[in-house]
């Protein structure tokens, strides 16, 4: 596939997805970590030889206590980056107001090095510093490197957590069915192919995060998933053939 094509695909993705992709991020980070390490407990227990009871409690344990914490750690991070674009933010309101001359002399030295000098380059600082918040605004960008992230943290936070607890469910869904009418079927078997469909889907939603390509995503995660659950596995049966 040309880069052209990749380009198109990803804008029409982007197009559908609507305003969900502003969260995208988020939901595909929750729903990678909820898939693999909930199909890694269930990988660990099913090596161990434990029961479906017990892979049930593990996976819902994980789901419900590993959830809730990313969660909470997707709104904190959030929240700190945009406490601290605002903090930065109202220094340069106080060195705009107390320091203007030293303010537009970096005004011009940013525009200087962008390539612009003499009548033009004078004219630009003249616009900008003529609106104190677009001068702001400008150095926030240009001098601090730091843009302002105005979705809602708490929203992240709970888009993360839900990721979590929707992919992450995928894993232990055969086991909640067996148990509630038990069969002879294979469930790690069954819970691998339903867990890898999971990873797919999720690691082609991961392509419109990182513009990459669909087959690099699918395969990335799809790898990373079956590595992480391949060690659980050979970690649970040696340990249960060790005690």
């Amino acid at each position: 596939m040309s880069n052209h094509q990749e380009d198109q695909m990803h804008r029409e993705g982007q197009f559908w997805l609507g305003g969900i992709n502003r969260y995208l991020g988020e939901f595909v980070y929750g729903g990678i970590d909820g898939s693999v390490t909930t199909f890694a407990v269930v990988a660990g227990a099913t090596g161990a030889g434990l029961s479906s009871q017990v892979i049930i409690i593990l996976g819902f344990a994980n789901l419900l206590a590993d959830g809730f914490a990313m969660g909470v750690g997707s709104y904190l991070s959030h929240k700190s980056g945009q406490q601290n674009y605002q903090k930065h933010k109202k220094i340069e309101y106080w060195e705009v107001d107390h320091m203007p001359d030293k303010e537009r002399d970096e005004i011009r030295d940013i525009y200087r090095n962008k390539g612009f000098e003499g009548e033009l380059l004078e004219q630009i600082v003249t616009t900008i510093t003529a609106n104190r918040d677009r001068w702001v605004d400008v150095m926030m960008k240009e001098e601090l490197e730091m843009t302002q992230d105005t979705r809602s943290p708490l929203a992240m936070g709970a888009v993360t957590f839900i990721s979590f607890l929707l992919i992450g469910l995928v894993p232990i869904t055969v086991y909640v069915f067996d148990y509630l009418n038990p069969t002879k079927a294979p469930l790690f078997i069954i819970s691998s192919a339903m867990t890898a469909v999971a990873f797919l889907l999720i690691g082609w939603l991961k392509t419109f995060v990182t513009r990459s390509s669909a087959a690099k995503g699918v395969f990335e995660t799809l790898f990373l998933g079956g590595a992480a659950a391949a060690v659980s596995y050979w970690v649970g049966d040696w340990l249960e053939k060790l005690f």
